[in-house]
Formats: C-alpha cells, sequence, structure tokens
C-alpha cells in the first residue's frame, strides 16, 4: 500500500531570511559553524512553532548544501589551471575572485572555491577562453553540428505543411534512481518522485508506459505542474535501492512562422496577463536592476516579439554558460545572473522570463530534458504568450544560432527542436502525492526526489541514470 501523507509546506518559506539578525549576520558573513549552533539553541529552547523550526532547520541544511558545492582550496585551483596558467600570481587569482570568474566563498574562516570553480573560468572569463583555445586549440561543438542539420530542416518541413509541429521523433527511455546503500535502514520505506512526461502538449505525444519496477505507483494529475512517477519500496540495506522505469514517447519540432506585426495587443485586464506578467518571489522580481536592463535592453520597443528577441539576443551575447551552484543555494536566481554575468540554462531562462514579465510579456517556465542524441541532459527553457498565436516556446540558452537564414538564426526564439522532455510548467510547486521534508531541488525537477521517515535524502545520497534509444 502507498504512504501518502498530505503535509504541505510553502516553498517560499525556505528562501526567506530569518527573523534573527544575529542568525542573519553569521550567515552572510560565512559563519555556518556558529550559524548552526544558534539555530539548534534556538530549536531547542525558544518554543517555536512547527513552521519556524521548519524554515530554520531548513537554513541549517542550505549552509551544509553550499558546503558540498564549495570544497575546493586555492591550491587545487592553481593546480588545475596550470597547464593554461603556469605561472599565475596571487594578483591574477585575486582578479578572477573579485570579477567573479572564479566563484568562491570565505566559510568558517577557510576560502572555499565552487567544485566547478575551475573550468567555469574558461566558460566566463574572455581572456582565459582564449588562453584555453591557444592552448588546446577548438573543440568541435557536437550539438550545434547537429543543430545546423536539425533546425533548417525543421523549419522546411513547417514551411511546406503550414503547421507548427513537424519532424517527428519517437523517444525511448529507461531511467533509474538507486539509493546508496547503508543510506537507509533495511526494511525501512524509502518514497520516491521520478520525472514523467506531461501530457497537455501538442509537442509531445502518444506516451507510452512500458514498465515499472515496483508493483504500486502513481502518475500525477496534469493538474500538478511537476509531473511524477511516484514509486516507494523498502530499503535493501547492504545493497543500493533501485527505482526504475521505462516508456516511449514522440517529441515533435514546433515552429511558429511568427510575423511581428500580426501579434495582437495584450488584454492586460485578463486574468492570464496579470498572473504570467507578475512578480514571484523570490527568483521572479522586478529590482531596480532588473526594471534598468530592461529598459537598455528594450530601448523603446513596444511589439511584443521584438521585446522578445532583444532580451534572447542580449542573453545569448552576454550570458556565458557556466555550470551553476544547486539552485536551492541561490537566493534569487535572476539576480545572481544578473550580478555574476553568467549562468546555465535555467539561470538563464529565469533571467529572461524576469526580464520578459517586467516589459510586459507574458511569459513562464518549462523545463525537463534535452534528448539530441549527441547530448543528453537536464535542461530549462521558457514559454512566452503572443495574442493571436498562444503560447510559444524560447530557449533563451540555446540562444541565437550562426546562419543567414532569419528563420533558423532566430530559431529558439520562437520555436523549439524535436528533442525534449517536457516534465514542468513552472517552478517551485507542489508534488503528488505531497512530499514531508524539504526538497533537494527546490525549484526545479528533472533528476527526482527521495525522503524516508528519517528525512530528505539530498543527491548525494543517490544516484540518476537515463539511457535513450530512438526506435524510428
Amino acid at each position: 500500500m502507498l504512504i501518502i501523507s498530505m503535509i504541505f509546506f510553502f516553498c517560499s518559506d525556505i528562501y526567506a531570511q530569518t527573523k534573527y539578525d544575529e542568525i542573519n549576520i553569521l550567515i552572510n558573513s560565512g559563519e555556518y559553524s556558529k550559524a548552526a549552533k544558534k539555530i539548534d539553541y534556538l530549536v531547542t529552547t525558544a518554543g517555536l512553532s512547527g513552521e519556524e523550526i521548519y524554515s530554520l532547520q531548513f537554513q541549517k541544511d542550505k549552509m551544509e548544501r553550499i558546503k558540498k558545492d564549495f570544497r575546493l582550496t586555492e591550491e587545487y585551483i592553481i593546480k588545475a589551471i596550470s597547464k593554461y596558467y603556469p605561472s599565475l600570481s596571487k594578483e591574477e587569482l585575486k582578479q578572477w575572485e573579485e570579477d567573479g570568474s572564479l566563484e568562491m566563498k570565505i566559510i568558517d574562516g577557510e576560502k572555499k572555491y565552487f567544485n566547478n570553480a575551475a573550468p567555469n573560468l574558461f566558460r566566463v572569463n574572455k581572456e582565459a577562453k582564449q588562453r584555453k583555445i591557444e592552448v588546446d586549440g577548438s573543440a568541435e561543438d557536437k550539438l550545434k553540428t547537429f543543430l545546423a542539420d536539425h533546425i533548417p530542416q525543421s523549419v522546411e518541413l513547417s514551411l511546406k505543411s503550414g503547421s507548427n509541429l513537424s519532424n517527428p521523433k519517437r523517444i525511448k527511455i529507461n531511467y533509474t534512481l538507486s539509493v546508496d546503500s547503508g543510506v537507509v535502514p533495511k526494511g525501512e520505506i524509502i518514497r520516491v518522485w521520478l520525472p514523467y512526461p506531461r501530457n497537455e502538449y501538442e509537442r509531445q505525444s502518444d506516451i507510452k508506459l512500458l514498465n515499472v519496477n515496483c508493483e504500486n505507483y502513481l502518475i500525477s494529475p496534469d493538474a500538478y505542474f511537476h509531473k511524477s512517477l511516484y514509486v516507494e519500496k523498502p530499503a535493501e540495506g547492504d545493497k543500493p535501492t533501485e527505482f526504475e522505469f521505462s516508456l516511449e514517447y514522440t517529441c515533435s519540432s514546433q515552429w511558429f512562422n511568427l510575423n511581428e506585426n500580426k501579434v495582437r495587443p495584450y488584454d492586460e485586464t485578463s486574468k492570464l496577463y496579470k498572473e504570467f506578467t507578475s512578480e514571484r518571489a523570490p527568483h521572479i522580481v522586478f529590482s531596480e536592476k532588473i526594471k534598468k536592463l530592461s529598459e537598455e535592453i528594450l530601448g523603446g520597443e513596444t511589439n511584443p516579439y521584438n521585446k522578445v528577441k532583444k532580451i534572447a539576443i542580449w542573453i545569448n551575447d552576454n550570458i556565458p554558460w557556466a555550470s551553476a551552484r544547486e539552485y536551492s543555494t541561490l537566493e534569487n536566481i535572476s539576480d545572481y545572473c544578473v550580478s555574476n554575468m553568467h549562468g546555465d540554462c535555467g539561470i538563464k531562462s529565469l533571467l529572461f522570463i524576469t526580464l520578459a514579465r517586467c516589459s510586459g510579456v507574458p511569459a513562464k517556465w518549462q523545463s525537463g530534458w534535452m534528448m539530441h542524441p549527441p547530448v543528453i541532459n537536464l535542461h530549462d527553457w521558457a514559454e512566452v504568450y503572443f495574442e493571436g498565436y498562444g503560447w510559444v516556446p524560447v530557449d533563451a540558452d540555446f540562444g541565437i544560432q550562426n546562419s543567414e537564414d532569419e528563420k533558423v538564426k532566430y530559431f529558439y526564439t520562437n520555436g523549439i527542436d524535436s528533442y525534449r522532455l517536457i516534465v514542468n510548467d513552472d517552478i517551485s510547486r507542489d508534488f503528488y502525492p505531497a512530499k514531508i521534508y524539504p526538497r533537494s531541488e527546490t525549484v526545479d525537477f528533472q533528476r527526482g526526489e527521495v525522503e524516508w521517515k528519517g528525512g530528505n535524502l539530498y543527491f548525494d545520497k543517490w544516484d540518476y541514470h537515463m539511457d535513450v534509444e530512438y526506435p524510428d
């Protein structure tokens, strides 16, 4: 029998600063051990409510998550980049730290670098990127090569058929989540939410579940923004506990042969317009920084599609891709992107959504996986609403394509390719059935979520893997 506990907490609580100034100061100054001790003292002596304890405990948990993301020493970083900078000076290192090229934190008095700080240096710093090319030469981008064929083909097929859907691909996946041995006592029930394809999109169709390795399972209703397959089973104890399913589905390219002059004015009194042009703290906030940037990008532009194109071009030209910290450790993702001028697909997408909404264009989140044969990975993108066209996909991370054909060049400002797995239609929403403990990923949902009666199981306690086939 499935264990379903309908205990709800609100995601916004876990991002809020505490109401205790002393704890806030300790956290913000990197004094994590002292902050954790202060939290423990309050939890045990202050007679707090369950909600207050939950919030404080998550602040403590978040500090541990940050420590997991920032483990590297200066010695390690210097050695990791020595091939390209064999005589690196302290001044150069300090400059990279100050301008954000090398992400680091002082934690409990020790300088610690982000786990992917070294490779990120050669992604976000133009001089370092060029130095790496001079030493290693230019590497082939297999995904770009693949898309250089796929995108023109999809555009051509759509133009010939007159449909915004084309180029369907049959995709088979086998997904496995494996909880490490010894993490949960043998026999105790492990609860797992696995990513599952959404039903309500034309471009994602004919979903056929082939196998689940648990006798009982639940597929979340379409009303839930995070689509999941819920399973549970007793822990194996001294060996990994595996949760597995397989399915097939069809994914089509969707590209709108959009004429900006046919985009009608918005009904600004409509529920849709109000909802999807609104702020949604903590990650979609119209700060003065965002407002000013939006004005600079748009330069007085009033056409909705041209606004979207200008925002996408700006992100393409100014925000390089870089490996990201866990989203649960970031207070405001769109602000983080503007402040650091780099980000992964989700960080770029949240900046795009924030700028679009701030400029009066309805925009929302979408995410799941990119399923391209050369590269299979977690991925996030967006959708915008145009009167006369409806919801239109936009991928600010895939960005502007290197093509003289305008339709191909700006494909991802009004379309998306045939190799996607759509799982989520918003950020930070409820699960079905409800999760009891704080989520490992508080914004997105692509890898899975795991817990047992003893608490949440963070990403370092389990692994995930997806095998992909293309039956056609």
